[in-house]
């Protein structure tokens, strides 16, 4: 069985991904939390939904993530009349093979960026399904797999704003985390015009880490250790999203698969090879409150998906007393903790 130790080590992880980081962050000021949110997603082979008003960045933070790793990207601009086939690929005739020739769409990439995903209609939102879980690709009744590493990182509206159409429950489950960038604070404000003022600092980056190596990475943080008691954890807080009287529609199995593969990144991220009940924690609420559903009178008391998993955090108890073989060598006990967030 392949150690942790033999895929990759804690040192090189840091290194690589504090490189990615310092670079993003050189783009998006002021906002270390969303862009440590981002390389979670990527190292847990997750694909991350960036919902915001216009104006605040969305966009800049996906093509900041993807010019710091050198692989292939896509972009990929949502409009109503996107068809499909613009984004699988369609087979065309050739004449002179007298066969059918396949045309890769713009999914057939290692980063895709999706923008205004919801000013798409439904139909063509379903197109993504396939590569969102199973990073393949059906046309024709031929299956073309697509690259790795692959992250799609789609960027939205709001639902209240004009000329949106609201992705479908099945679309939004299949994405790892949602996140909102918000205004940045007024110094982080100032400094984003000495910097955007002239010229985009998008021109200047240039890529810190190879794809080679995010797989690489990839494949040390599926090698953390996650202890029996983590795991129930996880599975208590998506279990109380399914009963609770707020929710008509609670989190599903692949939302607990989620939270634990983001928990491993996390954990790898902060030089840990084993996860705590505070890498859960900390990624519930962008982890599981974009796939619940209000009922009505929650939504009538204003009560929104983030608030319930937070109430969840509260109430549902926290594993304490690990013992030091649980966890890992060097591992420190915790007991309970208010919930944390990224």
């Amino acid at each position: 069985m392949t150690t942790y130790d033999e895929r990759a080590s804690l040192t090189d992880l840091t290194a690589t991904v504090e490189r990615v980081r310092s670079s993003v962050e050189g783009v998006i000021e002021g906002k270390p939390e969303v862009v440590r949110l981002s390389l979670t997603v990527l190292l847990a082979e997750g694909h991350l939904l960036i919902e915001d008003v216009p104006g605040v960045g969305k966009t800049m933070l996906a093509k900041a993530l993807a010019r710091s790793i050198d692989c292939s990207v896509r972009r990929i601009q949502f409009t109503p009349d996107l068809l499909p086939s613009d984004i699988t690929g369609v087979s065309i005739w050739d004449q002179q093979r007298r066969d059918f020739e396949f045309k890769p769409g713009a999914i057939f990439s290692q980063i895709v960026i999706g923008d205004e995903i919801n000013r798409a209609s439904p139909k063509t939102q379903s197109a993504l399904l396939e590569s969102l879980e199973e990073r393949q690709v059906t046309i024709d009744g031929q299956t073309y797999e697509l690259p790795s590493p692959f992250m799609v990182v789609a960027t939205q509206n709001p639902v209240e704003m004009e000329g949106t159409y609201p992705l479908p429950e099945a679309q939004r489950d299949r994405f790892m985390a949602r996140v909102s960038i918000g205004y940045p604070s007024p110094e982080a404000e100032l400094q984003m015009l000495d910097v955007h003022g002239g010229a985009s600092p998008l021109d200047d980056l240039q890529p810190v880490a190879h794809a080679h190596e995010i797989v690489k990475l990839i494949d040390a943080v599926r090698g953390a250790h996650v202890a029996e008691s983590v795991r129930r954890y996880a599975v208590d807080l998506v279990s109380a999203t399914r009963t609770h009287p707020d929710l008509r529609l609670g989190a599903s199995p692949r939302a607990t698969l989620h939270l634990l593969r983001a928990a491993k990144a996390s954990a790898a991220l902060g030089g840990r090879d084993y996860a705590l009940p505070d890498d859960v924690q900390n990624l519930a609420v962008a982890v599981l409150a974009h796939r619940l559903l209000p009922t009505a009178q929650a939504q009538l008391n204003r009560r929104t998906a983030e608030q319930v998993v937070e109430e969840i955090l509260q109430r549902t108890p926290v594993p304490a007393g690990p013992q030091q073989h649980d966890y890992g060598v060097g591992s420190e006990p915790f007991g309970r903790r208010p919930p944390r967030r990224l």
